[in-house]
């Protein structure tokens, strides 16, 4: 049984890798930068990856950080996880961020995040006058105490 899901991707830079997982099972891609950019301590940045995905129907797409790029360089990805929605064509941008107290140096090519497609149902929105009770209620932020 083949339960996999196709994802057409059109590589906008011929240069840049095709998407594909580093290793078997992994559930991320990197997306990689098509330009070398200096980001200033707190400088964002919207960085462009040469690709663009045609995500199927059912199915959205998040682009978050690479944890190791995150801890060794301090890259974070604004909006994380960004939302890519099926019916979007365009071609997948980062919203990069320096986290670093030192200037962050990309090179074209560098790995700057991933690309993880996820199911997501049909939703169907309906308007009522009160919700249904549950244990935590209106608890937010903090609400469940001190870890």
């Amino acid at each position: 049984m083949n339960d996999s899901v196709r994802v057409q991707v059109v590589r906008l830079d011929p240069e840049i890798p095709m998407l594909h997982p580093a290793r078997p099972g992994d559930a991320g891609v990197d997306l990689r930068a098509t330009e070398a950019v200096i980001l200033q301590p707190g400088q964002r940045y919207l960085i462009p990856t040469g690709l663009a995905v045609a995500i199927p129907q059912g199915y959205a797409g998040f682009v978050q950080p690479r944890s190791g790029m995150a801890i060794n360089k301090g890259l974070g990805v604004l909006n994380s996880p960004g939302l890519i929605d099926s019916g979007y064509r365009g071609e997948l941008k980062v919203i990069a961020i320096n986290m670093d107290s030192e200037p962050l140096e990309i090179e074209r090519g560098d790995r700057i995040a991933q690309l993880v497609i996820m199911p997501v149902p049909a939703l169907v929105y309906e308007e009522v006058d009160a919700l249904p009770g549950s244990e935590r209620g209106a608890g937010g932020f903090g609400s469940t105490g001190r870890s």
